[in-house]
């Protein structure tokens, strides 16, 4: 089943909508607004959170997690910037739907979820939407995915208290990554680059807030109780 197969006339008003929402949020890159115009966001959310779909909201998914507010996504994208020849490691597969934004601009995506059941949904998600190159993987996503690395781009969906070494290792020169760094209530979004062996770290914008990063080099499981 392909993509056209997936469109349900009902939503595209909405998603035209959103569209617009996002461009009145500092988006303007046409490329990155049609991305969000191919992708049917209601496609990966679960069916009783459709009539919220195309909302600029995060959206629960369930097991504590939540999809991003989709102009937040695009300010991702607009950042990193995917190339067609690049390959893309993505911490917090969630739902799947900015995997499957994401593979429609980079050669090749894998994708880390620690929760099997959301990896599970999301795989099947990607293959009815006809996504052929995404690899999953159920982990720690602190860790990365070394036997694919490096990576000239990485995604991590979910807030750290600093960033992850392994994740930086596995950069590749010339790579970038966005992470949402701080407390577990409110974040900055920072974008590391590696150029040999120099990182650099800047921070691209204030208070954000996303669910906690658990893992070896983030949080802990006990630290949320």
């Amino acid at each position: 089943m392909g993509p056209d197969a997936l469109e349900d006339r009902r939503f595209v008003g909405y998603r035209r909508k959103l569209i617009e929402e996002i461009r009145a949020r500092g988006v303007e890159d046409l490329e990155i607004l049609q991305l969000f115009d191919r992708v049917p966001r209601h496609h990966f959310l679960p069916e009783g959170m459709w009539p919220r779909a195309y909302e600029d909201a995060p959206i629960p998914i369930g097991f504590g997690q939540t999809a991003s507010q989709p102009s937040l996504q695009a300010h991702y994208l607009e950042l990193l910037r995917p190339k067609a020849d690049e390959k893309v490691l993505e911490i917090g597969t969630g739902c799947g739907y900015l995997t499957a934004l994401l593979s429609l601009m980079a050669d090749r995506v894998y994708s880390v979820e620690r929760v099997r059941e959301l990896s599970t949904k999301a795989r099947r998600a990607l293959d009815a939407f006809g996504v052929k190159n995404v690899a999953l993987m159920v982990g720690d996503g602190t860790i990365g995915w070394k036997k694919y690395a490096p990576f000239d781009v990485i995604v991590v969906s979910a807030a750290s208290p600093s960033v992850p070494p392994a994740l930086v290792d596995q950069l590749a020169d010339g790579g970038r990554m966005l992470i949402p760094v701080g407390a577990r209530d409110v974040q900055e979004l920072v974008l590391v680059q590696k150029t040999g062996f120099a990182v650099t770290q800047e921070t691209v914008e204030g208070a954000v807030t996303f669910v906690p990063l658990l893992g070896r080099f983030a949080w802990t499981e006990e630290a949320g109780e």
